[in-house]
């Protein structure tokens, strides 16, 4: 409900009537905006007294007092001047220059006059040509010159108090409690949470900068003046246009500036003609300045009620502007100003909004301005005496001359006659109330509180929102984040960067200094994976080319690095053949390769083979994955996802026994672990031989580790099957937990003393043992076995996988003297061709390095492969997956799809590789694939000293089936 603003009676039946009138026209001007008319009240009675004319005044007074409040604006005027013209002059001035009553509780921002404050700066400049030069001068051009210069140094506006310079601009630009100063605020907020507070310590000095540079030259010079509302107007107006005929005052134009220019110049100059005519006491130049202020006037008043306009302002602004005159003379200036609003408004073909109200002494009669006689010309003579003299004449008076004529009414004066009775004769004591506008919802909705708080919310939002991509995604920005790689807490509790990396910005290995082994020494693997990106980068736009994806672990614990190691010689591996095919060979179907993150040791398997398939929907180069190169719980769901995105996967160094199997799209490269133990089974069925009551057992990670490992569960089984398969005895708890160790609570070193304690110390100590774990707890094995009493005393052959190829056997592993060593090692390189791969591949990544930097050469006197570079057999593989994969993906060198490829897999041979021929000829999709190559490693002495040998082993490729014969016990 509105609350109530104001209380009075009404003092006559008069006062009732003209306020009830004027809340109508107000309260009414919401919902269809009547036609607002000028009223007059007057007497009735032309003979009333000064008595009967002040309770008229009293009322115009009262009606002002009734709507002050009430967030109507208002504007009570009062007369100013020596001369007629002079007053209405100053009542118009101001309406347009001072503060309306209701500037602090309007509906709406205060009004604003744009053409009127234009009209000013040509007053300004006028009256200070006029002052420097106060003889008229005869050439009019020159005056006019003079004054257009003055109004370029008022940079046509009019001059304002107070000072306006940097430091003032500065203050006014970071304000926090106006809109401008919330959003830079609300902005900087953002910009720190996107590029660091020093970058945006920048930006803000320079945003300031920028806001008092803006700021200053918008108030002290016009930008695009051809474009401001109050120059449009004045170069478009048609009361000007007759004025200005002498002039070329047509041809204003959107898209022409300086034809623009000159039609403004053109109607100014004629503006400030008149303006100056006006000074000097010409009646029609008086009348034409007066008229031209007025129609300013309600062109500005016009404009603030406009519709459409984007704040809304129509649906702002509820009730019309009021102005109040309490008395109106034609002494006063009163009638004149309200027969200069009937005329412009006679003229103008649109409808203003103003509302007045003025009370017109009972003596005086509300009439016409008075026919101006014929202004004489100013020069006589036969030039002016004939047709075109008239024709100038009548130009001349057009602008005045369209005022209708002394004999017709008013048309926009509403009078209101009030008899002598209706002003004495009280109204019962008639109570008049007041309340207040409401303001609307589109105050709500668009005033500037709502819309900065919705901005600085928004622009909170954003932030929020930001900061949560930013932790969500690896790349994650306020505009054009990546979502295919995201950001997932790894196995210590940071978070790790998890998916491909599509975007510039994800580097997986960024910051990561670990460096290639042996020749390789020097080249990072950051280093590696932006050469990959260099190498995509030349690929040209539209140049036949397939996508790889590279699956590997990529990122790994901040205290040890060297958990990146195998993803680093399995990238290098890639790069290789990525370079081989783009530059060395310029192959006409390019490679492009992809990094796929599947995090520390390949824990986050599932989410890379999510993100691949993304990827590869968008992306139809994509033809297949390499890597998936560790034996996860995850691994099966990993591939089975791939096989349904239509992907085959050319896996590296994962030997599950069961992925071949179980999914088509699998085409691995290691040796499976049942194929290692049936190789493992021909040395442990000789020792068992040998051995009276053989005794084995096998000791493995705890089942449940958090670390998702299912290489070490496949293990524990295989060796099982092969030690009982071999003769040997395992305990009959062998599946009971004495036979499991766990790792450290912070992901560390295995917890072997219990378990050991357990073999080592029972009544009969163990002839072999078949470890399943991983390399990285084979230091604590050897160093348990090597002291623990029971066992450092007895002969001990461990068996294992072939996780061992990544071990080095240096300083860091304990000498156990009486242990023998076997392990299978899944990249058999001295069965193996492709002598030139080694030299090749140590040139490519020395083109790597700082130019003047060399790598080291290859040792001399030893097989290349024996380079810890290659030793491990990762980067090997890897190489040779990708060749397969590239070979499936371009046959005929043509781009094959996904599909094809996929097929073509089962028909590629490549020969003279490094470990033999890589090929699936004669496999079958669900079938176990008997092509691997593998080498049987022995290892005595682990440590400094140690000695390392093969026993036995096959190519890849070769379908011979080992034997004891070929793998003998010495």
């Amino acid at each position: 409900m509105a609350r109530e603003v104001w209380r009075d009676s009404a003092e006559n039946e008069a006062a009732s009537a003209v306020f009830h009138l004027m809340q109508q026209l107000i309260d009414q001007y919401r919902v269809n905006r009547p036609v607002m008319p000028l009223v007059v009240a007057q007497a009735e009675d032309a003979g009333a007294g000064p008595d009967i004319d002040s309770r008229v005044e009293q009322i115009v007074r009262q009606v002002h007092r009734a709507n002050q409040l009430r967030r109507v604006p208002v504007k009570l005027l009062d007369d100013h001047g020596a001369t007629p013209y002079e007053a209405a002059l100053s009542m118009v001035r101001a309406l347009t220059e001072r503060p309306w009553e209701t500037r602090g509780t309007s509906q709406y921002k205060p009004f604003t006059f744009p053409r009127s404050r234009l009209l000013d700066a040509i007053e300004q400049a006028t009256a200070t040509v006029l002052e420097r030069q106060p003889e008229r001068v005869s050439a009019r051009s020159d005056r006019d010159e003079r004054i257009l210069e003055q109004l370029g140094s008022l940079r046509w506006r009019a001059s304002r108090s107070g000072r306006n310079n940097w430091w003032d601009s500065l203050r006014a630009s970071i304000r926090p409690e106006t809109f401008l100063g919330a959003v830079f605020i609300a902005v900087l907020s953002v910009l720190l949470g996107e590029i660091g507070w020093l970058l945006t310590a920048l930006v803000a000095a320079a945003a300031l900068l920028g806001l008092a540079v803006v700021r200053l030259v918008t108030t002290a010079a016009p930008p695009l003046l051809w474009l401001r509302r109050a120059s449009r107007w004045l170069a478009t107006t048609s009361s000007l246009a007759a004025s200005s005929t002498a002039y070329p005052s047509d041809g204003w134009s959107w898209f022409s500036p300086s034809r623009s220019w000159r039609v403004i110049r053109a109607r100014a100059a004629a503006v400030a003609e008149r303006v100056a005519d006006a000074g000097a006491g010409v009646e029609h130049a008086r009348q034409f300045h007066l008229e031209l202020r007025v129609q300013a006037l309600l062109e500005d008043l016009l404009d603030s009620y406009r519709p459409h306009a984007p704040d809304w302002r129509r649906g702002k602004r509820t009730v019309p502007p009021v102005v109040f005159l309490p008395t109106a003379t034609h002494d006063n200036g009163g009638v004149l100003l309200i027969n200069a609003i009937n005329n412009v408004r006679s003229r103008r073909s649109e409808v203003d909004p103003l509302l007045l109200l003025a009370s017109l002494p009972a003596a005086q009669i509300m009439r016409h301005t008075p026919p101006l006689p014929q202004e004489p010309a100013a020069n006589s003579g036969a030039a002016r005496s004939g047709a075109r003299a008239r024709y100038e004449s009548w130009v001349d008076d057009l602008s005045v001359g369209q005022a209708p004529a002394a004999a017709v009414s008013l048309a926009w004066v509403l009078r209101l006659p009030l008899s002598t009775g209706q002003l004495t004769h009280e109204h019962a004591h008639a109570q008049l109330v007041t309340e207040r506008v409401r303001r609307t919802w589109a105050w709500w909705v668009m005033s500037r509180t709502t819309v900065a708080l919705v901005l600085v919310g928004a622009l909170l939002g954003a932030f929020l929102w930001s900061e949560h991509w930013k932790e969500t995604y690896c790349y994650g920005p306020l505009v054009g984040r990546n979502t295919d790689a995201v950001r997932l807490p790894g196995p210590e509790g940071a978070k790790e960067c998890i998916g491909v990396a599509t975007a510039p910005e994800v580097l997986f290995a960024e910051g990561n200094g670990l460096e290639l082994s042996g020749v390789g020494e020097g080249v990072t693997f950051e280093r590696i994976e932006r050469a990959i990106r260099d190498q995509n980068a030349d690929i040209k736009p539209g140049e036949p080319h397939v996508t790889i994806v590279y699956a590997g672990p990529l990122t790994g614990t901040d205290r040890n690095k060297e958990d990146t190691r195998k993803g680093l010689e399995e990238l290098t591996g890639v790069f290789l053949h990525q370079r081989f095919v783009n530059e060395t060979a310029d192959r006409s179907v390019k490679l492009r390769v992809l990094t796929a993150n599947g995090g520390q040791d390949m824990l986050r398997q599932t989410t890379a083979a999510r993100k691949i398939v993304e990827v590869a929907r968008r992306d139809p180069s994509v033809v297949g994955v390499v890597g998936l190169g560790r034996n996860t719980t995850e691994s099966a769901a990993a591939t089975g996802l791939l096989q349904r995105a239509g992907l085959p996967v050319v896996n590296t160094t994962n030997s599950d026994s069961d992925l071949a199997r179980e999914y088509p799209n699998y085409f691995g490269l290691a040796a499976t672990d049942e194929e290692q133990a049936d190789v493992l089974g021909l040395l442990a069925g000789q020792l068992a031989d040998k051995l009276q009551d053989p005794q084995a057992v096998v000791l493995s990670r705890r089942v449940g580790n958090e670390d998702k490992d299912r290489y070490t569960t496949e293990q524990r089984r295989v060796g099982k099957e092969m030690l009982e398969t071999s003769g040997f005895t395992l305990p009959a708890d062998s599946d009971d937990d004495g036979t499991q160790y766990s790792l450290s609570k912070d992901g560390g070193s295995a917890n072997l003393d219990g378990p050991l304690q357990r073999i080592c110390g029972g009544d009969r100590v163990p002839d072999a043992l078949y470890f399943a774990g991983r390399v990285e707890d084979v230091n604590t094995l050897m160093s348990g076995l090597g002291q623990t009493s029971g066992c450092s005393e007895k002969a001990i052959t461990v068996f294992t996988g072939d996780d061992l190829t990544k071990a080095r056997f240096d300083d860091a592993t304990k000498l156990a003297e009486k242990v023998t060593l076997y392990y299978g090692s899944t990249a058999p390189m001295s069965r193996g061709g492709g002598r030139t791969f080694y030299e090749d591949s140590r040139r490519s990544l020395e083109s790597l390095l700082p130019e003047g930097k060399r790598l080291e050469p290859l040792p001399k006197g030893r097989p290349p492969y024996e380079d810890k570079l290659y030793a491990s057999g990762q980067t090997v593989i890897s190489y040779q997956a990708t060749v397969a994969l590239y070979a499936a993906a371009t046959r005929s060198d043509n781009p094959r799809s996904a599909a094809e490829t996929w097929a073509t897999l089962y028909s590629v041979a490549l020969h003279d590789m490094p470990t033999g021929t890589v090929t699936f000829r004669g496999t079958i999709p669900y079938a176990a694939q008997k092509v691997h190559g593998l080498n049987i490693m022995k290892v005595t002495r682990p440590g400094p000293d140690a000695e390392i040998r093969i026993v036995c082993g096959r190519a890849t490729g070769d379908p011979a089936v080992l034997t004891r014969k070929d793998c003998r016990v010495r």
